[in-house]
C-alpha cells in the first residue's frame, strides 16, 4: 500500500509554500467541510505565502463527527486539493489548519479557542441549516437544541458556541472579534449578527452583550465547486503526489471570494492571494445565489427526476441546458443589479460552462441535500421579485415544483430511489403524503409548508398557476 501523506514524506514539488510548523492559530473556523478546506483555507494559505504572516494558523472545528480529524491527523494536519479542469488535473498540498476540534466529544474546547487572546476571525461553513433560522430569518428558539444550548449546557450550536466563547473573551482579555460568514445566506453576516442578538437577549450570559458590541459581521460570498471525494479522486491523487492522502479534497478551477471590508481587528491580507475586498458584497451575493445557486439547485431537480446522477450529465441534456439558461436571462437577471465590472450574460455563461466540467462528478443528490432550507434563499426571492413588478417567474416557479415532484415522486425515471435529505424531512414527507391527487393537489399541500412558503407567497394565485402548470409537465412528460 502506498504511504500514506505527511510532512516527511510530502515531495517538495507539491509540498505548502510555508512550513506547517511555523503557522500559530488565529482563526477558528466552524464546520470544517470539503468546501473550507478547498477554499477559505487555501486563500489564508496563500495570504500567509505573500506576507510572512505566520499568525493565521486555522483552529478547523467539525460540528458532527471526528472524521476529518482522523484523517488529518495521521498527516500532520496536510491534505491535498485536487484541481479538475478540463486541462490535465493539478494537486497542492495545503497546511494552513493547524489544529482540529470534535464539538461533540470536546465543546468546551471550542469555546476555549474561540475565546483565546491570539484568535482574532472565526470563519462559518456550516451550511444554511446549520444557523437553526425559524423561517421569517430569526433565531429558533423552540429548536430543542438551541433550548438546550440556553439551559447552560457545553454548547452543541454554533450560534451557543459563538456566544459562549464572545462571552469567555471578556475574562481573557481578548480583543474584538470579528465572525465571518461564509454560507449562501442572504446577507449572511447582518443576518448571523440578529441570531445571535437574539441568542444573547434569551440568554443573558454575561458580558455576550457587550462583545457583541464590540465584534464585526462582515458579510461574504463565497465561490468554487467542491464535490464530494470519491476513491477514484484518491487514487488519481496517490498516482501524482506518489502518497496516499486520505483527507483528499476535490475542485474546479474557479475560485472566488469576496468579502465585507468590515473587521473588529487584524486579519489575514486575503486580498494578496485573490479576494475582493469591498464594501458592498450585496451585488455580488445576489447574483451568485440567483444564478449560480438557484441553476444549480434547478439542475439538481430536473436531473435527478430523469434519471442523471451529476450535474454535468444534466447539463448535457439540451433540454435542460436550455432551461437553465432561461431561469437565468428571463426570470433572475431582471431582479438583479449588476456588481462592478460584471457582465451578467456572460457570467450566466460561464456558470453552465462550470457545471458542465466532465471532471467534476458533482451529484445531483449532493446538491438537491436542504431544498427546504436552500429554496428560500436561491429562488423564491426571485420569485417574489418577478411577481411584484407583474412578471411570470415561469422558470423559478419550475425550479420550485421540480422539487416539489422529487419529494413526493422520490424516484427517477428510471425506479431508482431519490433520497431525501433535509432537516425538515418529515414535514415535508407528510405533506407531500397528504396531497389530494392530481398536481393542484400536490402544489396545495406544499405551499402549506409555512416554514417554506410565507402566507402572502402561499396565497399568490400567479405563483400557484405556475406551479401547478410546472408540476403537471413534469408528472405527465
Amino acid at each position: 500500500m502506498t504511504e500514506r501523506l505527511n510532512l516527511a514524506n510530502l515531495p517538495k514539488e507539491h509540498a505548502p509554500a510555508v512550513d506547517p510548523r511555523e503557522l500559530t492559530v488565529g482563526i477558528v473556523h466552524l464546520g470544517l467541510g470539503a468546501f473550507h478546506r478547498a477554499h477559505q483555507a487555501v486563500f489564508t494559505e496563500q495570504a500567509v505565502v505573500a506576507t510572512g504572516d505566520t499568525r493565521w494558523g486555522i483552529c478547523g472545528v467539525s460540528q458532527r463527527s471526528a472524521a476529518v480529524r482522523d484523517q488529518l491527523a495521521p498527516q500532520d494536519g496536510l491534505y491535498s486539493v485536487l484541481t479538475k479542469g478540463r486541462d490535465s488535473p493539478s494537486i497542492r498540498a495545503i497546511g494552513s489548519i493547524r489544529e482540529v476540534l470534535t464539538a461533540p466529544e470536546d465543546p468546551d474546547a471550542v469555546v476555549a479557542r474561540i475565546a483565546d487572546p491570539q484568535v482574532a476571525v472565526v470563519t462559518l461553513t456550516v451550511t444554511e441549516k446549520g444557523y437553526r433560522a425559524a423561517a421569517g430569518g430569526g433565531l429558533d428558539l423552540t429548536d430543542p437544541e438551541i433550548q438546550a444550548d440556553l439551559t447552560g449546557r457545553s454548547p452543541r450550536t454554533v450560534v451557543g458556541q459563538l456566544a459562549a466563547g464572545l462571552a469567555r473573551r471578556t475574562e481573557t482579555g481578548a480583543g474584538p472579534l470579528t465572525v465571518l460568514c461564509c454560507d449562501n445566506l442572504v446577507a449572511n453576516g447582518s443576518l448571523l449578527r440578529r441570531l445571535m442578538e437574539e441568542y444573547a437577549a434569551a440568554a443573558s450570559v454575561p458580558g455576550l452583550a457587550e462583545q457583541l458590541d464590540a465584534a464585526k459581521f462582515p458579510s461574504s460570498m463565497v465561490d468554487r465547486i467542491v464535490p464530494a471525494t470519491t476513491d477514484a479522486d484518491r487514487e488519481e491523487a496517490a498516482g501524482l503526489l506518489g502518497v496516499r492522502d486520505e483527507a483528499l479534497v476535490v475542485a474546479e478551477p474557479f475560485i472566488q471570494w469576496v468579502i465585507e471590508d468590515d473587521f473588529a481587528g487584524p486579519r489575514p491580507a486575503w486580498e494578496q492571494a485573490g479576494a475582493v475586498l469591498t464594501h458592498d458584497v450585496a451585488p455580488f451575493e445576489q447574483a451568485k445565489l440567483r444564478m449560480l445557486n438557484a441553476t444549480h439547485s434547478m439542475l439538481a431537480y430536473l436531473g435527478g427526476l430523469r434519471g442523471y446522477e451529476t450535474i454535468a450529465e444534466a447539463v448535457r441534456d439540451e433540454e435542460l441546458a436550455g432551461l437553465a439558461q432561461e431561469l437565468m436571462t428571463r426570470d433572475v437577471v431582471p431582479t438583479l443589479t449588476p456588481p462592478d465590472g460584471l457582465d451578467l450574460t456572460a457570467y450566466g455563461a460561464s456558470v453552465l460552462e462550470r457545471f458542465a466540467n466532465p471532471a467534476l462528478k458533482h451529484r445531483t443528490a449532493q446538491v438537491a441535500m436542504d431544498g427546504s432550507v436552500k429554496l428560500p434563499v436561491r429562488l423564491l426571492g426571485t420569485v417574489r421579485d418577478r411577481l411584484a413588478v407583474g412578471a411570470e417567474p415561469r422558470l423559478a416557479s419550475l425550479a420550485v415544483g421540480a422539487w416539489m415532484v422529487y419529494v413526493a415522486t422520490g424516484r427517477d425515471v428510471n425506479g431508482r430511489e431519490l433520497p431525501l435529505d433535509d432537516p425538515q424531512a418529515s414535514r415535508v414527507r407528510a405533506a407531500a403524503g397528504s396531497a389530494a391527487p392530481g398536481a393542484a393537489g400536490l402544489v396545495d399541500a406544499m405551499l402549506s409548508i409555512d416554514t417554506i412558503f410565507d402566507g402572502e407567497l402561499a396565497a399568490d394565485k400567479v405563483f400557484r398557476a405556475l406551479l401547478v402548470d410546472g408540476v403537471a409537465r413534469l408528472q405527465n412528460p
